[in-house]
């Protein structure tokens, strides 16, 4: 972990600790909608999107639009030149719930990747976003960041909620922080590969 056992990086560590919980938390909810029926993973609910399909996708393919400016500045690229058809082109890329749920692990493990080398000093660095007919986006990588996991919560409570209505009980989503909680994530993080050492370094728990 670049950078992340000095006291003077502690908020880019808590970016970090973001990252895993979020992945965390998809992980969760997701194993949660794969054991329901395709029915039942695409019928009408209510909720801003109109179902547990399209909710999930939607979180996805922001993800995917977001990791990307935030990848392309990382490396010195230029924005992305044509974002709309490149992630939103289609609104549901994923059908089933198995192939979402992959597709959500792989971009969950590119933000940890990319958190994993933030420094505090950087966080400060401008991420820009062509959003097309000469409009610039510009933003902060620690607000870039704040923006992408409070979008994912929201959406993500969205579905829980939505799971009320299905034989599928919604999974508690608030086990992570907590020390004292550590044995209810014990079958996640195996399933993850991950342990309590990869998140809560030592010196900064």
């Amino acid at each position: 972990m670049v950078g992340h056992e000095l006291g003077s990086n502690r908020l880019s560590r808590h970016f970090l600790t973001e990252a895993y919980n979020n992945g965390w938390a998809n992980h969760r909810l997701l194993r949660a909608c794969a054991q329901l029926s395709q029915e039942d993973f695409v019928a009408p609910r209510t909720g801003f999107f109109p179902s547990i399909r399209a909710t999930l996708n939607h979180i996805l393919t922001v993800d995917w639009f977001y990791i990307d400016a935030l990848e392309r500045e990382a490396r010195g690229a230029p924005p992305h030149p044509d974002y709309c058809s490149e992630f939103f082109a289609v609104e549901e890329p994923f059908d089933t719930c198995a192939a979402l749920w992959a597709a959500q692990r792989a971009s969950d493990d590119r933000l940890i990747a990319y958190c994993k080398g933030l420094r505090d000093d950087d966080l400060g660095r401008v991420v820009v976003i062509d959003r097309g007919e000469g409009e610039f986006q510009r933003d902060s990588r620690q607000r870039l960041l704040a923006h992408i996991f409070g979008h994912q919560i929201h959406h993500r409570g969205q579905v829980h909620a939505m799971l009320s209505s299905t034989p599928v009980a919604p999974p508690q989503l608030d086990e992570f922080f907590s020390e004292g909680e550590a044995p209810l994530r014990v079958q996640d993080f195996r399933e993850l590969g991950w342990s309590e050492q990869d998140i809560w370094s030592p010196s900064l728990s």
